[in-house]
């Protein structure tokens, strides 16, 4: 075990890399409670995704630990769920299932494209700039989110959305769940996420807005109600023209999204680690091929992309170095499966302090855009602005992807973009022209 994880190369132990694990689990234990959460507005069951969002974990990061050797746990990405659910199964209207098998075909062109070395070439492609604004604009959908679920936003007939009354029930409980997750993240709280959502949980049941659990631990709920689904009823659609330009579009921007959410997570948390040598990160393929194959697998279960998360870099703050401590990882939230029963306690304003505080981070990134400059600032923005305001990831990536080549071209800069960019362009085109109302 010490020769095969370089415990002594990397200068650690059992003990660090088992700290290492736990830590990480905490960080992101929240996923386990928001994606059920999340996908079961899609209409899938609840306790079932929640079996699936535990396996894909755990299998995900197990292959990470052993494959690639990296203490870097994978989950169903926050972002990606979101997609999943308000984008393409809300909006767009395709079936669930249909959404499952999108899942299913972007993780198997991920294989390819890591197998055959395309994928450094389309991530090459797409400027900086659009990446951070694709990682902003999710942010603020899923902060929009969380706000509408706990009703401290609410529609008005004059101004579309307004502030909700702060005094009711889940509103104020969010709100107090939002204060004090803030103050456990200000803090430097390991998990502070997840341990501000047991708060507000608690506090939800002491003043009688949740109903307490009848038990905390059980068997492990039935993943029938998904597992195989995204195969079941391909043949129950009409597989049209524009049914197919519309389920490869979802397929394009479940693999856009998963590319860079992956590629910038690997990144950030291996450099913390040190694993970074001269821009380049060693075993770079075997990662991405673990991650695409969780996700895979993922979609096979029941649940949205498969991602690296970067709470990952909790377990490498306090010596996480090695895939031991994703193997920890893995164990602990197979544990976890016996606790679904506290499922009924997680509700919209629970999980609405989760959903803003992970917004907020994923904002961040607009520090990195040169907003001094029009033609960047202009398809930034708009990337930004669209997700939360039509409700749509795959439309403010559209926005984006349409409007930079314009300006670059009208700012005598269009031979600098890569061509994958101007094909980029006619594929967002063609959405507009016949997936939009």
């Amino acid at each position: 075990m010490d020769r095969f994880f370089e415990f002594t190369k990397n200068e650690t132990n059992y003990k660090k890399e088992s700290l290492a694990g736990l830590t990480t689990f905490l960080a992101m234990a929240y996923i386990l409670f928001v994606n059920p959460s999340i996908l079961a507005e899609a209409g899938m069951n609840e306790s079932a995704v929640f079996v699936a969002t535990a396996l894909a974990a755990a299998i995900g990061t197990l292959i990470m630990g052993l494959l690639a050797r990296y203490p870097i746990a994978l989950a169903p990405g926050m972002g990606l769920n979101a997609f999943f659910t308000y984008s393409v199964v809300l909006t767009m209207g395709i079936p669930w299932e249909l959404a499952l098998f999108g899942v299913f075909c972007s993780g198997i062109i991920f294989i390819g494209l890591t197998t055959f070395g395309i994928r450094e070439k389309i991530i090459n492609a797409i400027p900086e700039e659009l990446k951070y604004a694709v990682s902003a604009g999710i942010g603020l959908f899923i902060a929009f989110v969380g706000l509408q679920g706990a009703q401290i936003v609410v529609a008005d007939e004059s101004t579309l959305v307004t502030l909700g009354t702060l005094t009711s029930g889940p509103a104020a409980l969010a709100a107090f769940g939002l204060v004090i997750t803030v103050i456990l993240m200000t803090l430097g709280v390991r998990g502070g996420i997840f341990y501000g959502m047991v708060i507000t949980a608690l506090a939800g049941i002491l003043v009688g807005q949740i109903q307490p659990p009848g038990q905390i631990v059980s068997g492990v709920p039935s993943i029938a109600p998904t597992f195989g689904a995204a195969f079941t009823s391909l043949t129950d659609f009409s597989w049209d023209s524009s049914f197919i330009i519309g389920f490869i579009v979802v397929v394009l921007t479940f693999l856009f999204v998963d590319f860079f959410d992956t590629a910038g997570t690997l990144f950030a948390v291996a450099n913390q680690a040190g694993f970074v040598k001269d821009n380049k990160l060693p075993r770079a393929g075997r990662a991405l091929v673990a991650d695409s194959s969780a996700t895979v697998i993922g979609s096979i279960l029941g649940t949205s992309t498969t991602t690296a998360y970067i709470e990952s870099s909790a377990g490498v703050a306090v010596g996480g170095r090695t895939g031991f401590a994703s193997i920890i990882t893995a164990l602990l939230f197979l544990a976890a499966l016996f606790f679904s029963p506290l499922l009924g306690v997680v509700t919209s304003a629970v999980t609405a302090p989760a959903l803003i505080i992970v917004g907020a981070l994923m904002v961040s990134s607009l520090r990195l855009i040169e907003w001094q400059r029009l033609e960047i600032a202009v398809p930034a923005f708009l990337t930004v602005v669209s997700m939360p305001l039509t409700y749509s990831i795959a439309t403010g990536i559209a926005m984006g992807f349409i409007f930079y080549p314009i300006t670059m071209v009208l700012t005598g800069r269009g031979k600098q973009l890569n061509p994958i960019m101007y094909a980029l362009f006619f594929v967002f085109i063609i959405f507009f022209l016949f997936l939009t109302p």
